[in-house]
């Protein structure tokens, strides 16, 4: 299992397609977490300023339709397949924004 951190928002753009963040175009990979503690230090870094819900993407590196390396962190070079995701958690937020905690989302 994998986490990848991405705004709720962004997650729900084209929910019919693979999800590609924009750290694909900009970088030719999709930075993950290989835990959920490296996903919410992963979190506070990047998106404590972010307005709306932010979201840890539980992947099964082993569903994914494209590759992934472990540099020494996973990346993965192409869209994450939907069917991968294998459930999504909630990062929550102190009143700072800083991210403390990860839970269920429904």
């Amino acid at each position: 299992m994998i986490f990848l951190v991405a705004p709720l928002d962004d997650w729900l753009v084209a929910p019919d397609r693979p999800f590609a963040p924009a750290a694909l175009t900009d970088d030719g990979f999709v930075a993950c977490a290989p835990d959920e503690q490296a996903a919410l230090a992963e979190a506070d870094a990047r998106f404590r300023g972010t307005a709306g819900p932010v979201m840890a993407l539980m992947i099964d590196e082993h569903k994914l339709e494209a590759r992934v390396r472990w540099e020494p962190w996973p990346h993965v070079y192409g869209r994450v397949n939907r069917t991968a995701v294998v459930g999504i958690l909630e990062v929550r937020r102190d009143e700072d924004g800083r991210a403390v905690s990860l839970a269920l989302w429904s």
